[in-house]
């Protein structure tokens, strides 16, 4: 079998296992791993994100199909969504035949509530790498830029149309409380008229 294919297999697999809170949370260990492997660049990494959060269905499967396909066409999507599915897969039954048992262990409630803080951290670092690369136009690597360039000519590094269109976005869904679908044809409609006309 291709190496390939096996190292998506088990890369995604290992994305799977060790991500704790859902699709979000597990957006650092993604760019982290598919920019480390050289599959993507962390520019390329943040357009994967927005298009496997617009598109229907669960984001991990849609991160993992995604990449997959632009790394190893059909075989490597199958392969690296496998990846990411199996770990849960495999959880699910074990949980399934063992809650009862476990469900009230006071260990098994400790670990939970020291989940929970780290999923928040991990879900604020990626809004924090996605935020640094739609703001800014200063080269990104994994998130982190220098912060005192930003101030030198902030007219050429701060992205004003994304900051605008984040802005929007915001207001829309705090204070109107937009649903997201429409949300999300609001910003690409925005981001065609700022970007494109």
């Amino acid at each position: 079998m291709h190496k390939l294919f096996i190292d998506l297999l088990v890369t995604f697999f290992k994305i799977g296992l060790f991500t704790i809170g859902g699709g979000y949370a597990m957006i650092p260990l993604i760019q982290q791993e598919i920019v480390d492997h050289g599959w993507m660049t962390f520019k390329e990494t943040v357009d994967m994100i927005a298009i496997s959060e617009m598109t229907p269905g669960p984001f991990a499967i849609n991160s993992a199909t995604f990449a997959g396909v632009k790394t190893g066409g059909i075989l490597g999507a199958a392969f690296a969504t496998l990846g990411v599915v199996l770990p849960s897969f495999i959880i699910v039954v074990l949980v399934a035949k063992y809650s009862t048992r476990f469900k009230d262990e006071p260990v098994v409630q400790s670990a939970l509530y020291g989940l929970r803080p780290a999923v928040i951290g991990l879900i604020a670092a990626s809004a924090f790498s996605i935020a640094t690369a739609s703001f800014f136009t200063l080269p990104v690597n994994g998130g982190t830029f220098q912060m005192f360039e930003i101030f030198r000519d902030i007219g050429k590094t701060v992205n004003f149309k994304s900051i605008f269109i984040f802005i929007v976005a915001m207001t829309a869904i705090i204070k109107y409380k937009v649903h997201p679908i429409l949300l999300i044809i609001l910003s690409g409609v925005l981001g065609i008229i700022l970007y494109a006309i």
